[in-house]
């Protein structure tokens, strides 16, 4: 059970984790973030609670992991508490240089996420990246919504496939974009929402990016060449093209499954995306520049 008392718990509902989640408060009037879980996440939250605890050792500016456990409704994470606003409600009504300047430091962030190795030994990023695209491709192929022009997408991984060899695998947020990013009361860049964590190659990690480029674009182009220090290769651009590819084809069978507005979102969304790509035929996207 928990260590801290709490005299209120007050439920937060924003975001699309299953975990419940509540802003508690104990009787010294600290905040904390809750995070309950199914008992049977236990394995999985042990593990992001471990990999939190590493991070903050890092220095990530993020929630600190504070206390981990079991309680009567599951498995429970208690983390401190970030006073702010969320990034993708700011920065669009930011000045160029300060949604640059953001996104270059959260590129710096990302490349100290990366720092983190495997847990474990990992079945080649060739053999399963290739195995996660063969069925996107065939939900996409099932569903009765189609991109428009989403054989682009299919065209594209198809013949840039061979860019998976040898890649390297290592710790992953997993949904890394402004949307799981804070700018607390002091200015400060955090970091929120460690539980899609992964494994796998860091370069992967930038297939969100879509949520950033859309609502802050020069945000989106700082985080690159924060993570590259404005020293970007090719094969970068041409994975994350891939990337995008496969993911913007999983993304409407999910959709379909939650509603018309979500799958309104992911058609528009595709509709970007081929924009800034010429249609899967450049894969350095519109959006991209350095200032």
């Amino acid at each position: 059970m928990f260590k801290l008392n709490y005299i209120t718990l007050t439920p937060i509902a924003k975001g699309w984790s299953t975990d419940k989640k509540y802003c508690a408060i104990t009787e010294d009037g600290s905040k904390y973030l809750l995070r309950i879980s199914n008992l049977e996440n236990y394995n999985r939250k042990k593990v992001e609670f471990e990999m939190m605890q590493r991070l903050a050792y890092l220095g990530i500016p993020m929630c600190q992991p504070v206390e981990f456990g079991t309680c009567d409704d599951g498995v429970y994470s208690l983390q401190s508490w970030i006073d702010g606003r969320h990034a993708e409600e700011i920065l669009p009504f930011l000045s160029d240089a300060e949604q640059y300047n953001y996104g270059l430091e959260a590129g710096q962030i990302l490349k100290k996420i990366h720092s983190l190795p495997c847990s474990s030994i990992l079945e080649d990023w060739e053999i399963r990246f290739n195995r996660k695209i063969d069925r996107n491709i065939r939900t996409y192929n099932d569903c009765p919504i189609k991109h428009e022009n989403g054989q682009a997408f299919i065209e594209y991984i198809n013949k840039n496939r061979y860019l998976l060899k040898n890649r390297p695998q290592g710790f992953q947020h997993g949904d890394f974009h402004i949307g799981n990013m804070m700018i607390d009361k002091d200015g400060k860049l955090q970091i929120i929402d460690f539980d899609r964590y992964d494994f796998g190659d860091p370069w992967e990690e930038f297939n969100r990016i879509v949520w950033s480029a859309q609502k802050a674009p020069l945000f989106a182009s700082g985080m690159v060449n924060g993570y590259f220090e404005n020293d970007v290769p090719l094969d970068f651009w041409r994975l994350l093209a891939l990337y995008i590819s496969s993911n913007t084809l999983s993304s409407i069978p999910w959709a379909v499954s939650l509603g018309q507005k979500e799958s309104d979102t992911m058609i528009n969304q595709a509709k970007d995306v081929l924009n800034w790509f010429d249609n899967m035929k450049n894969p350095v996207p519109k959006w991209y520049e350095i200032i």
